[in-house]
């Protein structure tokens, strides 16, 4: 992009306070500053600049799970399936770990927080410690995709090669960036996070698929004959990956998609909902649902809105590249935005100071024509690590791991 090029689109935009940074930059600087404005969706950074609407949503109804006590009496069956596919080689694994750790009093990668009580164990470790269970069984490796950020892409990667890759082969791991968006002030106006660089932050977890594609992973996907991802958080220290049960259900059910489900520990619990909207799968989220959605029944007294996603799903690559250039609904969320200000200061705010953008995993669930809801026993595979005590923190994670038989 041309200097009277960047200075137009930076006008047309109202983004004149980037142009005055652009101009006390030497030449290298300038070159960074460019090539990020070049980047910038301002469809998306419009956005700001409106008030919020909620998104209208279609028919909800509620959508029954596969249960436990069916996924036991048929175990043995659907887990020689998933088995099969994975000794195939058509089983990958993809974890979304582009986040920090800063909720943990952590400025690093999410993934190297140290859980351990009386030895290290890292959150990164015990995930590849889950998938390596399945992998001893199959008698062969899963390809793992790692997704970072811009901003913990180095220090994950030198992690992994510091601890080697926790005894999981080097080979049959790939580390790729998650796309990046900007933040912008409650009026619409890009922050600055240094005198040459756009606050940038990633663009949330719904991005993956496009950052495969894009940084060329998605080529050893298709390359290795990988029908299936298995997507999981990086927060969630007791999941199952690549678990042959569940994609020996998937497969055997017929759907394109499968998702992991909790049953819900009260009718108010703060989880997005498996459903059907106009009669695709679909989620809503805990501050979507009306009252008679949260209390609705069925005849046995369950709940009808029952079953909680936890991140972790299995979608078919072919289905996933046929969504790829959907547009995805882009979530506008208030945050605490560090930021330099005129006069060159960093500034931590204590209090939400702008937007920042996101693509949630949760909205290419209804891209697809149909999911398997697919439950497991929350005590055995949800431990999410969000805060440092109370609720889905440090503190119950470890309690959880204990209880199945993790020494820390």
């Amino acid at each position: 992009m041309m200097e009277n090029e960047l200075f137009d689109v930076l006008k047309k935009h109202g983004q004149e306070h980037i142009i005055e940074a652009y101009q006390k930059l030497d030449e290298a600087g300038k070159k960074k500053l460019a090539a990020q404005v070049e980047k910038i969706d301002w469809s998306i950074v419009a956005m700001a600049c409106h008030e919020e609407h909620a998104q209208e949503r279609g028919k909800l109804e509620p959508l029954s799970a596969l249960e436990v006590s069916e996924i036991e009496k048929n175990k043995a069956k659907y887990e020689e399936i998933g088995l099969e596919a994975i000794r195939a080689g058509k089983v990958g694994a993809v974890l979304l770990a582009g986040g920090q750790g800063t909720r943990l009093g952590s400025d690093g990668p999410k993934g190297k927080y140290n859980i351990g009580l009386s030895k290290d164990v890292f959150i990164f470790e015990r995930l590849i410690r889950n998938l390596l269970d399945v992998t001893d069984k199959a008698g062969c490796f899963v390809p793992l995709y790692v997704m970072t950020s811009d901003k913990n892409n180095d220090e994950t990667i030198a992690f992994f090669e510091e601890k080697n890759y926790f005894g999981y082969p080097k080979d049959f791991v790939k580390f790729f960036k998650q796309e990046m968006a900007p933040s912008v002030d409650f009026h619409g106006k890009l922050y600055m996070e240094a005198a040459d660089s756009l606050s940038l932050s990633p663009n949330g977890n719904g991005g993956w698929f496009y950052s495969m594609a894009v940084t060329g992973v998605l080529k050893d996907v298709k390359e290795r004959g990988v029908e299936w991802l298995n997507i999981f958080a990086v927060d969630n220290v007791l999941q199952r990956i690549a678990d042959p049960v569940f994609v020996g259900a998937t497969l055997d059910s017929g759907c394109v998609s499968g998702a992991k489900v909790v049953r819900k520990a009260e009718p108010m619990e703060k989880i997005g909902v498996l459903c059907l909207e106009d009669g695709r799968p679909s989620i809503v989220e805990y501050y979507e649902m009306t009252e008679e959605i949260i209390n609705s029944r069925e005849a046995n007294g369950d709940l009808s809105y029952n079953f909680g996603v936890i991140l972790n799903y299995l979608f078919r690559v072919d289905q996933l590249e046929e969504i790829m250039n959907t547009k995805m609904p882009v979530h506008v969320v208030e945050k605490k935005i560090p930021y330099i200000n005129e006069k060159g200061e960093m500034v931590k705010p204590e209090t939400p100071n702008g937007y920042k953008f996101e693509l949630l995993v949760l909205d290419m669930i209804h891209l697809f024509e149909n999911c398997l809801s697919y439950e497991v026993v929350r005590d055995y595979e949800f431990a999410p690590i969000k805060n440092k005590t109370g609720v889905d923190s440090v503190e119950s994670a470890r309690a959880l791991l204990q209880k199945n038989g993790v020494e820390l």
